[in-house]
């Protein structure tokens, strides 16, 4: 049964707009896993558009479950990652210019680079994760940079326009979901996924981790974050549904 990290990215998005204090995204990581989240997943971009160097910090010493760092494979991020020992580094593409990430990184051009920010990393003892298309190129890649986990991802699924079209990028997820476990490969998920597409995804059968994010905090700006944790939860246990 996979563990929900949630993304409270988005939550500091809604302080920078302001550049106040508040809402505070460490405070609303800390209800979440009093909801029942298995783990809290943030990204220092590079650009600091959303969560800040301080929220990390006090993020690391206040999170009890899992925190996953969603990191660009740059210097700056892996000597804050060392520094600040997250459970778990997901390296992820990063544009300027991009309003969320919007595909999976590219093992297979940027194999140097991503090699010796795992390396650096996994010497200090971070589990690293690689956020990837599900490809069966990109995930042998993943395996011959020593990641330990790789993350798919599922915008493709979750923007198809049509039944047809989703059902065509769920099954690429299935395959690359039991080809990466054949290769010992943990297998994380997550982008775009909401309340209206998850049950498929969590349906998958070596699924480890699930990262949400937007769709949970939305639907907290109605019910409050504890109900809208619960409620993902609910959904990605009802594997019968």
């Amino acid at each position: 049964m996979p563990i929900l990290h949630v993304n409270v990215d988005h939550i500091a998005t809604i302080r920078q707009a302001r550049k106040t204090t508040e809402p505070d995204p460490v405070y609303g990581a800390l209800l979440a896993e009093q909801a029942g989240a298995g783990g809290i997943t943030i990204h220092l971009r590079e650009d600091r558009r959303h969560i800040q160097d301080r929220d990390l910090k006090i993020a690391r010493e206040m999170i009890q479950t899992r925190l996953n760092l969603e990191m660009a494979t740059t210097k700056e991020m892996v000597e804050i990652a060392i520094n600040t020992k997250p459970d778990i580094v997901t390296l992820v593409p990063e544009k300027r210019q991009e309003v969320t990430t919007e595909g999976g990184l590219d093992c297979i051009s940027q194999f140097d680079n991503i090699q010796s920010a795992i390396k650096k990393l996994k010497d200090e003892g971070i589990r690293v994760s690689v956020f990837i298309d599900p490809e069966f190129s990109q995930i042998d890649a993943a395996k011959k940079l020593n990641a330990d986990d790789i993350e798919l991802h599922t915008g493709e699924y979750a923007n198809a326009k049509n039944e047809n079209g989703r059902l065509k990028q769920l099954n690429r997820l299935i395959k690359a979901d039991e080809y990466g476990n054949n290769l010992n490969l943990k297998i994380n998920a997550g982008h775009g996924l909401t309340y209206f597409n998850i049950t498929p995804i969590a349906k998958l059968k070596n699924l480890q981790e699930l990262n949400i994010g937007h769709s949970i905090i939305s639907r907290s700006a109605y019910v409050g974050i504890t109900q809208a944790v619960q409620e993902m939860i609910l959904l990605i246990n009802n594997n019968d549904c």
